[in-house]
């Protein structure tokens, strides 16, 4: 019980929650499209056996990782793939290509079969991870707060996945904090790997375990890890921005009754404040523009394609559904609203890059005019970590009108 008082423990349950809700999204989409094709009475049980099957494999992995970590020379190789796990979070995210062969199993023990499979394959960034994470707590107190640790997190994954995705989205800040916080346990990890026992005189002679004072240098290294990560991260992600072409803000539509002919207006639609604010916008132009009452509003929802890591296990069809329902869903109640206020509206449903899908779609309905909501990205930070907005910007041959 003296291991629960321990501030080492909490704080390695922390990191290991926030490490599998940031790495474990794609788990979490697996788990609910292997299970979506079951009876309702079987779909939570397909979904609790599946998640109890993947802890239960997640554990053992980290157990066979946390032996491996006493070989001189592993931990220096697993902090150096902490490090790019790290900056992968703050790079752009452009999804997977194609789709994978096993369908969403109508037979329990298939979807089950299917969720555990899955994430055996897509947890190697976790697993290394979280053992980095855990060797912070001491030898005593590693397996019992893995188990904890992971108990606590997979549900929170399962079933709290689209609130985290919106929250990540919203404040991607988050995302950021994840980053940096895997380059701090790749600093630690690699600074105590047995191979540098010799060098840093205040190991145990034997270089396994933490040393019972932690010194300067084991905070330094995490320090090192997390700028590392954070800098190198920001610089790819605004080389990557600038290879889109730059972000300049067009403003139009707005110039007043009887200055602008617009006759399209295509919306971006995703479901958010900001989407339902350019929705009232764009409803709203119908009375500053020429065309008036003939004003026709293009709804469009992008949906990003799912990383490969899902579509290798989901057949295409089941995925196709799954974000068919999505983009639906979205873009229904703006419909009902448009039309409830006498516009004249199209709804328009699409799976890519929204940047790229949005301006190319806009172009070939012939529209006159993007309406976007903003999520409320600084400048810097939009463009350090990628914003819809500004690739719409970059990419299109008509005025944007972005509405905060």
């Amino acid at each position: 019980m003296d291991m629960f008082l321990s501030v080492d423990f909490w704080a390695a349950v922390g990191q290991i929650i926030l490490i599998d809700i940031l790495l474990g999204g794609d788990n979490a989409v697996v788990i609910a499209l292997a299970c979506r094709s079951l009876p309702a009475a079987q779909r939570t049980q397909g979904i609790l056996w599946g998640t109890a099957g993947a802890i239960v494999l997640r554990v053992i992995l980290i157990f066979f990782a946390l032996t491996l970590l006493a070989i001189p020379f592993i931990k220096l190789v697993g902090g150096a793939l902490l490090l790019w796990i790290g900056i992968k979070l703050l790079l752009p995210d452009h999804g997977g290509e194609g789709h994978g062969n096993i369908a969403a199993s109508d037979k329990l023990w298939g979807a089950v079969k299917t969720v555990i499979v899955a994430d055996f394959v897509m947890s190697l960034d976790n697993v290394i991870a979280i053992a980095g994470a855990a060797e912070g707590a001491g030898a005593a107190n590693t397996m019992p707060l893995v188990i904890f640790g992971l108990v606590v997190s997979i549900p929170i994954i399962v079933w709290g996945s689209q609130l985290v995705i919106k929250l990540m989205d919203r404040y991607p800040v988050i995302i950021t904090g994840g980053g940096m916080l895997l380059g701090w346990i790749a600093g630690t990890m690699a600074i105590s790997d047995p191979a540098l026992a010799r060098w840093v005189p205040t190991l145990p002679p034997d270089g396994s375990g933490p040393p019972d004072v932690v010194p300067l240098w084991h905070y330094a290294a995490g320090a090192a890890g997390t700028l590392f990560v954070l800098a190198l991260g920001r610089w790819l992600a605004a080389r990557a921005a600038a290879a889109r072409g730059p972000a300049v803000a067009v403003a139009a539509a707005a110039a007043g009754p009887g200055k602008a002919l617009i006759r399209r207006v295509a919306v971006a639609i995703d479901g958010s404040a900001g989407a339902e604010r350019a929705l009232q916008r764009a409803l709203a132009l119908r009375d500053d523009v020429r065309s008036g009452g003939d004003l026709e509003l293009h709804l469009i929802n992008v949906q990003r394609p799912l990383s490969s890591e899902v579509t290798r296990f989901i057949a295409g069809r089941t995925v196709e559904d799954y974000q068919r329902e999505r983009g639906d869903k979205a873009l229904e109640p703006a419909h009902q609203a448009a039309v409830a206020q006498g516009a004249k509206v199209q709804a328009h449903r699409r799976i890519g890059e929204p940047g790229a899908v949005l301006s190319e779609l806009a172009r070939s309905l012939g529209c006159d005019l993007i309406v976007m909501g903003a999520r409320g990205l600084g400048a810097h930070t939009a463009a350090l970590l990628g914003s819809v907005a500004q690739d719409t910007i970059a990419r299109s041959e008509m005025p944007v009108l972005v509405v905060k």
